[in-house]
């Protein structure tokens, strides 16, 4: 009983095929190109010892494959080349597929590492709120609560802040105002704001409860500060 699969059954067929590809066929075409087989007995050079010096045409690699092939294999391989092509065909799409899907993976994983990588490298300092954007953040809060004592605070912090603004700029005095009186108007145009502001804490702060604030009134004042700390850079 023949050993080898039946024609009728196409895979095994396929597979018997393709190890006689691989197995046979393949070195065996290798050892005729570079001349490495193996000579004849009869003391002869065999095909398969010389090297390959000339064009090969097709009926001679026929040739070849009827030679080389195990009894009935070139005959099952011409028998069943269409089941032999389909599956080879098969194969070459599930790896060109495997292979498609390795590249997408590896490019993802890269893109994830990139971005990894780039956030390692910033540092902390890069994502730290400035001091004085959270003084100011906080007095914004302040602002917008429904605490008219919150509201005083909010205001007399931001007057706090535009007495280290103009510090910050080289204005000497004794008081706040003496410093503002010494504002070079051409590069603060916002001192008018700033008198307007710092007057209202003057009375805030003199006069105690007795001056009653609203909340309209409260983010009116906040809004001239801001404008004049931004004007200067002091605040985003």
């Amino acid at each position: 009983m023949d050993s080898n699969p039946a024609p009728g059954t196409s895979l095994g067929s396929a597979l018997w095929f393709l190890s006689e590809v691989a197995f046979k066929w393949v070195p065996g075409t290798v050892m005729s190109i570079v001349g490495t087989g193996v000579p004849a007995p009869s003391g002869e050079v065999s095909p398969l010892a010389a090297p390959i010096t000339s064009p090969v045409s097709a009926t001679q690699i026929v040739q070849y494959l009827q030679t080389a092939s195990a009894p009935g294999a070139y005959d099952r391989l011409f028998q069943q080349w269409s089941t032999f092509v389909a599956f080879s065909l098969l194969i070459t799409l599930c790896l060109g597929a495997l292979s498609i899907y390795c590249s997408i993976r590896v490019f993802q994983i890269r893109q994830i590492e990139r971005r990894k990588f780039a956030a390692a490298q910033r540092t902390v300092v890069a994502h730290d709120v400035p001091k004085t954007q959270l003084r100011w953040n906080r007095i914004l809060e302040q602002a917008a609560s429904d605490s008219e004592q919150s509201w005083r605070l909010a205001i007399l912090e931001a007057d706090i802040m535009l007495n280290e603004l103009l510090d910050v700029l080289g204005y000497k005095g004794e008081t706040m105002a003496d410093k503002m009186r010494g504002v070079d108007r051409a590069s603060f145009n916002s001192i008018d704001l700033a008198w307007e502001a710092h007057k209202i804490r003057n009375r805030i702060a003199h006069d105690g409860s007795a001056h009653q604030l609203t909340a309209r009134e409260t983010r009116r004042v906040i809004a001239l500060y801001e404008k004049v700390l931004k004007e200067s850079r002091f605040i985003e």
